[in-house]
């Protein structure tokens, strides 16, 4: 049985009136994550990692942020395309897990709506997938809210 794990990060800077959408739900906060698609920066980040341990090519090549096409674009369809792909080259999915650094919004409250929909668009159980909001502590660059960071993992598994 073969397995191979992939890793993904995606980093987005938080604006004012831009809607807040991160793990495929809408989060009510004042700013968002800036982007050439709806900057769901979790998704990007899982996007990444699911590619990334199918060998396949990353998002930024997949979905450029040069082409007019992804402009505004819906990250779940972005995700849940990629996961079509993970499975045409012959993996499934294992699970995955997903830090989300950032001073607001806070995480925890929609952790298991976030774990949800996650699922939903991969086509695996919530109990595949794990979700965790870590703050800053008033440190570095995305600190007093300026943006968020998120780094993923997966495992997937040979069909």
């Amino acid at each position: 049985m073969s397995m191979r794990v992939g890793l993904g990060f995606d980093l987005h800077r938080l604006e004012e009136g831009r809607p807040c959408v991160l793990g495929g739900i809408t989060l009510p906060h004042p700013t968002g994550p800036a982007g050439h698609s709806d900057g769901d920066a979790v998704l990007h980040a899982l996007t990444d990692a699911v590619t990334g341990a199918a060998g396949l090519d990353d998002i930024g090549t997949l979905f450029p942020d040069d082409d007019p096409r992804w402009e505004g674009a819906d990250s779940a369809a972005l995700f849940t395309e990629a996961i079509r792909l993970v499975h045409a080259a012959g993996w499934t999915l294992v699970n995955l897990d997903v830090v989300i650094a950032t001073e607001g919004p806070r995480i925890k409250p929609h952790r298991v709506a976030m774990r949800a929909r996650i699922a939903e668009l991969a086509g695996v159980d919530a109990g595949s997938v794990n979700v965790k909001g870590k703050t800053l502590e008033g440190m570095g660059a995305l600190a007093g809210g300026a943006g968020v960071a998120v780094q993923a993992i997966c495992l997937l598994q040979g069909i």
